[in-house]
């Protein structure tokens, strides 16, 4: 647990104020506040939880301000059940009223422009400035552009739908509309990607609306990848299930996109589809390069595994899918509220005086529906590595299902409601 004494201690030295006086709103740069300031920019999983527990863990004594674009949050996982009809995205909305009323957190609606990291502070798109002394990104994900021919993330004639949301909503309008006995596309990016076991969780949900709503339609999965990218054998337990419906391809690459066609062009062939769903390669989100930070293969941010600040970038700290994994780590919301976890810890050390833990853990469970009901999971638990600087699995500590169940269907629920009233209060 975090050292609170001489947190306090710390925190007082470093406002020149008694640390429990220390004001807890207010968020617009000013001069001579008292308290440590720390800006969360994204109001994902891991930015509010970021921010939950910086004012958790301080008990109040951190100023925090949590910047986010949207009014509420839309949780992504579970969200390929809208496109099975099976629940609505209403189902996966949650306010951040907790956040602010419950917790202290001083939550803004707007979206930042700039980081100065020399000068610490952000600009919004709404023209304000805001200082801080600790900088928290969670940007999670970009599409790269121009990176499939005739692609655009925006063309509603091929949407994406990654993004849990008004493409959701829209995917779900087109297989509703899908002639008797259509085709439904969908084209998985080389990994690594935004939630690995994901798009074949979305074939089984979308192929088990269809066997009822459309039951000579057809589910094409062409996979740029070799194989499966997560829980291959349940996957491929689940597929055979839906045999005759849906076809798997791997070694599917990508070349272009017709949307007025709603065909795809493959390195072999030309495919034309009555929904074509393609998820566009992944970036960080490009928050991450507007701030200058450091990217690996021009991707992913490169950070400190025991204070998650992006390197070379003293004070800016980046959490979840945008940044560089480790061997075996997804990019998992999951994994979002660990890496928050940590990055929240070693904040508060580090404004105290003192050095991040040097032996954090993280872990990750990952639960996929393959029909309305039966789910799946996969386990792993990643202890920070001194020699390699980075976390690694341990070998034998986490597991797959043994078979899909609607046990665990009630526990996937269990889940989600559980992480999402841990990190919006």
């Amino acid at each position: 647990m975090f050292p609170r004494r001489r947190f306090l201690q710390g925190i007082a030295a470093l406002a020149g104020a008694p640390a429990l006086a220390l004001p807890l709103s207010g968020c617009v740069s000013a001069p001579g506040r008292a308290a440590p300031h720390v800006v969360v920019v994204g109001g994902g999983f891991g930015g509010a939880t970021a921010a939950r527990y910086l004012r958790l863990w301080s008990e109040g004594t951190v100023r925090v301000t949590l910047i986010e674009r949207d009014a509420r949050f839309v949780s992504c996982p579970l969200s390929n059940l809208v496109l099975g009809g099976s629940i609505g995205l209403d189902d996966l909305t949650r306010s951040y009223d907790r956040l602010r009323d419950d917790w202290g957190v001083t939550v803004v609606r707007d979206e930042v422009t700039a980081v100065d990291a020399a000068g610490r502070t952000v600009t919004t798109a709404s023209g304000a400035r805001f200082n801080y002394d600790r900088l928290v990104l969670s940007p999670g994900v970009d599409f790269i552009p121009g990176a499939i021919e005739g692609l655009s993330p925006g063309d509603e004639r091929v949407p994406h739908a990654w993004k849990a949301g008004p493409q959701t909503a829209l995917l779900r309008r087109q297989l509703v509309a899908m002639r008797a006995g259509g085709v439904y596309a969908l084209h998985v990016p080389k990994a690594p990607y935004r939630c690995p076991p994901g798009p074949y969780e979305r074939a089984c949900v979308i192929a088990d609306y269809l066997r009822h709503a459309n039951p000579r339609a057809k589910v094409l999965v062409l996979d740029a990848n070799p194989e499966i990218q997560s829980k291959k054998a349940l996957f491929t337990a689940a597929f055979a299930e839906y045999k005759g419906l849906i076809e798997y391809r791997p070694n599917s690459d990508l070349r272009a996109v017709d949307g007025a066609t709603r065909t795809a062009e493959l390195e072999f062939e030309r495919i034309a589809a009555d929904v074509l769903n393609v998820l566009p390669p992944m970036r960080a989100g490009d928050l991450a390069r507007r701030a200058g930070l450091p990217l690996i293969n021009e991707r992913w941010v490169d950070i400190d595994w025991l204070s998650y600040e992006a390197r070379g970038v003293p004070g800016v700290h980046v959490l979840g899918d945008a940044v560089f994994a480790a061997p075996g780590m997804p990019k998992s919301g999951h994994m979002a509220t660990q890496h928050a976890r940590v990055a929240a810890a070693a904040i508060l050390r580090l404004l105290a005086g003192e050095a991040p833990d040097p032996a954090p853990v993280v872990m990750n469970t990952c639960y996929s529906f393959v029909d309305a009901r039966r789910v799946i999971h996969v386990a792993s638990v990643h202890p920070f590595d001194p020699e390699k600087r980075q976390p690694v699995p341990v070998a034998g500590a986490g597991g797959v299902s043994a078979v899909a169940s609607e046990a665990e269907g009630e526990i996937a629920w269990t889940w989600a409601r559980n992480t999402w009233r841990d990190m919006l209060g």
